[in-house]
C-alpha cells in the first residue's frame, strides 16, 4: 500500500539554474546533492518546512540518452501555500513569471514559470 509520494522527478536543461530558481525564488531548501562521478548527476529539494515530497532534479539530455523511453515532459504540480498573497507578491518582485490569480470552486489558484519555462500552480489552503 502506498502511503505517500516521495519524489517528483523534474527533469530539467540546466541543473545549476534550477537549483538556483526554486532555491532563490521559490524558497526551496537544497536536502542533498549526489555525483556518482560518471557525469549523473542529481539534487533534491523540497520546501524549507517539513515536506514529505521532494523534487529531484535530473539532467534531462543525460536521462534522454540513459532511458529514451522515459517521458521526459514536465509533470503538473500543484504546490499548496498559507501565505498566498505573500507567495504572490515575492515571486512577482523576484520577476518570476507569475499569472494572474484565479478564483477556483476549491480555492484562489495561480500559476508560475521556472526559469525554463515550465509552468507550476500554487493554490491556497488555509
Amino acid at each position: 500500500m502506498i502511503n505517500t509520494v516521495g519524489q517528483i522527478m523534474l527533469y530539467v536543461n540546466n541543473q545549476d539554474e534550477a537549483v538556483n530558481f526554486w532555491t532563490e525564488k521559490v524558497g526551496f531548501t537544497v536536502i542533498s546533492e549526489q555525483d556518482n562521478g560518471q557525469g549523473m548527476r542529481w539534487i533534491e529539494i523540497a520546501p524549507t518546512n517539513v515536506a514529505e515530497t521532494s523534487i529531484v532534479l535530473h539532467n534531462k539530455e543525460l536521462i534522454a540518452k540513459m532511458q529514451p523511453e522515459l517521458n521526459l515532459g514536465t509533470p503538473s504540480l500543484m504546490f499548496f501555500t498559507k501565505n498566498f498573497d505573500q507567495l504572490h507578491n515575492d515571486l512577482t518582485n523576484k520577476n518570476v513569471t507569475v499569472g494572474e490569480i484565479v478564483n477556483m470552486p476549491t480555492g484562489r489558484v495561480f500559476n508560475f514559470a521556472d526559469s525554463e519555462n515550465k509552468y507550476f500552480a500554487v493554490m491556497e489552503k488555509k
